[in-house]
């Protein structure tokens, strides 16, 4: 699915999960639209000569609703036509970045190229840091990519965080949900699209001052020298052997001895003899340190970019999706679905509410895989041998925490790393139900219970992975939530 096709399909969710009364988008609205966007992907894939897939449904029929519900409210119009802020930034950013890199040099006399130039070295010296740091990144990757926080990875995926005024109350939050959702599931395109700015920048930053050392040498004589209170020829030369190497190497640029080094010290008299060699020197060595890696990886980042953009990783196991896919005659098979409750173990009641709830998350064929609850406190390790991604026949893998108890990161924390990385995909469940037991205010809006769920949203956050709040004693409670559902993790 391409990125413009996901974006929109994912706001539509956004749209129809929040929609739960049906204020916004009518049963008839819905219909119409399913039914609309099936003849229509029928066609495209009859001229097209290829089968119908549920990627070209969903794509027309994101278009006719999104036109439909912008027909109706101007407001959202609006929203569907704000752009994000990566697209301007990536245009700007390098060309301010030439700028500056033209600018830094007249810091220093500009009528003098020191061998010792604080500018330059910086910039070399800094690249070969985030060489090292990338590298670093590359054999221990971490949780999440990249370096960007959560709040500057939304506006640039999604723009500004103020919502068009004059909605009506589901889709402003539809809106609001799409933002966060958007803003997850495009992290690592977005991340990708900055990376290929940021290299293209530092690129553009060392050629600007180059552009500066040859236009100012056209127009002036540089004095070549150097100055140093403690270093002398002999470490100079060193230094400079080891930063010119590579450029000495693969240009015929004639080389420098000790004494070349010791003549141009600046408490002699200043020479302009050699200047142009000085500069050939630190531009080529800014080309092949800077420069071609800066690009080299600038097209990396471009070729995942666009890789993600035409293959947008959406997940279309959702119960969402599935549900959809019984308008064009592919309907979910059976799903298995295997629950790992931690530290909490289910009473009969409990365990037929469970199972209600995987049959309205997947569907009336569902069945509901429960494994022995899991310790407090134990090793993950031990746990976990035997749930391999190829052993047992679940599709979907869970684990079900009690919403009474407080995230710790030492157990439920490392309980969820280790899962993770041992079957992807993994989601969480949280059930509310014994803590509702106890509340003080019956009709549901006690506190204690908002912020409970508030901090476990929050600490499945961190970990990257999908939560969902259930009541095993009122299935019903929370239906709407799971039409987002667990994501697929590949258990076969």
């Amino acid at each position: 699915m391409k990125e413009q096709v996901a974006r929109r399909v994912t706001l539509v969710r956004a749209i129809e999960t929040a929609d739960v009364k049906h204020e916004v988008l009518s049963d008839d609205d819905r219909m119409y639209a399913s039914r609309s966007a099936r003849e229509l992907a029928q066609w495209s894939a009859a001229d097209g000569k290829s089968p119908l897939t549920l990627d070209h449904f969903l794509e027309q029929r994101s278009e006719q609703i999104l036109k439909r519900l912008a027909e109706r409210t101007p407001a959202l119009r609006s929203f569907l036509h704000r752009r994000p802020l990566l697209p301007l930034l990536s245009a700007l950013l390098p060309l301010l970045a030439l700028i500056a890199g033209a600018a830094i040099d007249h810091i220093a006399d500009p009528h003098r190229v020191d061998l010792l130039s604080a500018p330059l070295l910086l910039i070399i010296g800094w690249n070969l840091l985030v060489y090292l740091i990338l590298l670093v990144w590359l054999l221990i990757p971490a949780r999440r990519t990249g370096w960007v926080g959560p709040e500057w990875m939304r506006r640039l995926s999604v723009g500004k965080a103020r919502l068009p005024r004059k909605l009506p109350a589901p889709l402003a939050a539809a809106l609001g949900e799409y933002t966060a959702d958007w803003t997850q599931l495009s992290w690592k395109l977005t991340h990708a699209r900055l990376s290929r700015t940021v290299h293209l920048s530092a690129a553009a930053f060392a050629l600007g001052a180059i552009l500066s050392l040859y236009a100012r040498g056209l127009l002036t004589e540089y004095a070549a020298g150097w100055e140093s209170t403690f270093l002398d020829a002999n470490q100079v030369h060193t230094l400079l052997s080891w930063l010119f190497a590579p450029a000495l190497f693969l240009f015929p640029i004639e080389g420098f001895s000790v004494a070349d080094v010791q003549a141009l010290r600046f408490v002699q008299e200043p020479s302009g003899a050699g200047g142009a060699r000085w500069v050939h020197l630190y531009a080529a060595t800014l080309l092949l340190l800077v420069i071609l890696p800066r690009l080299v990886l600038s097209l990396f980042a471009g070729w995942r970019a666009a890789r993600l953009a035409r293959r947008f990783p959406i997940d279309l196991q959702q119960p969402y999706f599935r549900n959809l896919a019984t308008h064009i005659g592919a309907g979910p098979g059976p799903v298995t679905l295997r629950v790992l409750p931690y530290s909490f173990t289910l009473d009969e009641r409990r365990d037929r509410g469970l199972s209600a709830i995987a049959v309205s998350m997947y569907g009336e064929q569902t069945r509901v895989m429960l494994r022995p609850s899991l310790p407090y406190g134990e090793d993950p390790k031990g746990i976990l041998l035997d749930l391999r991604p190829d052993a047992g026949d679940a599709t979907v893998t869970a684990v079900l925490f009690n919403l009474a108890s407080t995230p710790e990161q030492e157990n439920h924390g490392a309980l969820l790393s280790a899962i993770a990385r041992q079957l992807p995909g993994v989601g969480v469940l949280v059930d509310e139900s014994s803590m509702t037991e106890r509340a003080t205010h019956p009709t549901g809006t006690d506190p204690r219970v908002a912020e409970r769920i508030a901090l476990w949203r929050q600490f499945c956050t961190h970990y990257q992975l999908p939560v969902t709040i259930v009541n095993l004693l009122q299935p019903e409670k929370y239906k709407a939530d799971m039409q987002g559902g667990v994501a697929a993790a590949g258990a076969r």
